[in-house]
C-alpha cells in the first residue's frame, strides 16, 4: 500500500527550540548521528532546525557557534524563530532591548560578555550596550541571523517556527504568523495544507495528532530537547537529556 504522506525519499530530522543549551544541542547531534548509522544509506538525510536558537538558555553564543559550523554540511537547514527576530530588532532599535531582554535576551547578552541594563535604565545605557552587543557580534553569527528562512518543505511536510495562519495558503503566509502564532493555530481544527512541524510553544511532551507536530519541550527550563524523525509515513521522537 502507498505511503499517504511522503518526504520525498528523505529521512528528516527536525530540532526544536534550543534556547541557548548547547549541552543538549551536542547531545542531540550525536543521538541524530547515531540514528543516520543505523539507517544506512538507504535514504537521503536533511537536518531541520526550527528556530529559537538564542535567549532564555546560558550558552546562546555557543549554539551560534556550532550552527554556523554546520552549514557548510548538505542537508541542513535552519529556520528563524521569533528569538531571533527579537535579536535583530534589538540591532536596529536600542529601545527593543527592554522588551527582548525581559524575555530571555539578558541570557544571550551575558553569553556575549556583557550585561544588560536594569529595565528602567535611561535609553542612553541601552544605546550603550546595543553599541557593545554588535561590536561583540562575528560577522558570522550576524551573517547567520540575517539569512534565515521562516519557512521549508518537503513532501507533505512543512517545517516552520511558531505554525501556519489557518485558511490561508502557504505562499500567502505572513512572516509575523510564521514566528509568532499560538492558539488561533493551536486552536483551530481546519484542515491545513501540509503537515506542520514547529516548536514555539513548549509543552511536557512533543505532540503529534495528525495535523501538526510540535517539538518544544522547553529545553531551557525543563532540560530535555526534542526532535522528530520523519520518514514517509512513519514520525518518532528523539530526546536528548542529561
Amino acid at each position: 500500500m502507498a505511503s499517504r504522506r511522503t518526504t520525498d525519499g528523505r529521512v528528516i530530522y527536525a530540532i526544536g527550540d534550543i534556547h541557548g543549551r548547547l549541552d543538549l544541542l551536542e547531545l542531540m547531534l550525536a543521538r541524530i548521528a547515531e540514528d543516520v548509522k543505523a539507517e544506512g544509506a538507504n535514504k537521503r538525510g536533511q537536518l531541520i532546525f526550527l528556530g529559537d536558537y538564542v535567549d532564555r538558555g546560558p550558552a546562546a553564543r555557543g549554539v551560534l557557534d556550532l550552527l554556523c559550523s554546520l552549514q557548510t554540511g548538505r542537508g541542513i537547514c535552519f529556520i528563524k524563530g521569533n528569538h531571533e527576530a527579537a535579536l535583530a530588532n534589538f540591532l536596529q532599535d536600542a529601545e527593543f532591548g527592554r522588551a527582548w531582554c525581559a524575555h530571555g535576551g539578558s541570557e544571550t547578552v551575558e553569553s556575549y560578555g556583557l550585561r544588560a541594563p536594569a529595565a528602567n535604565a535611561p535609553a542612553s545605557e541601552w544605546a550603550e550596550l546595543q553599541k557593545e552587543f554588535a561590536a561583540c557580534l562575528p560577522d558570522a553569527h550576524r551573517t547567520f541571523l540575517e539569512g534565515l528562512p521562516v519557512m521549508a518543505e518537503a513532501g507533505d511536510y512543512v517545517f516552520v517556527h511558531a505554525g501556519l495562519r489557518p485558511g490561508v495558503p502557504l505562499h500567502r503566509q505572513k512572516a509575523d504568523d510564521l514566528l509568532w502564532i499560538r492558539e488561533d493555530f493551536l486552536q483551530d481544527t481546519r484542515k491545513l495544507p501540509k503537515v506542520v512541524v514547529h516548536g514555539h510553544t513548549p509543552a511536557p511532551v512533543p505532540v503529534w495528532d495528525g495535523r501538526r507536530i510540535g517539538v518544544d519541550t522547553g529545553a531551557y527550563v525543563s532540560g530535555i530537547l526534542t526532535a522528530v524523525r520523519i520518514c514517509d509515513d512513519d514520525v518518532r521522537f528523539l530526546t536528548a537529556t542529561l
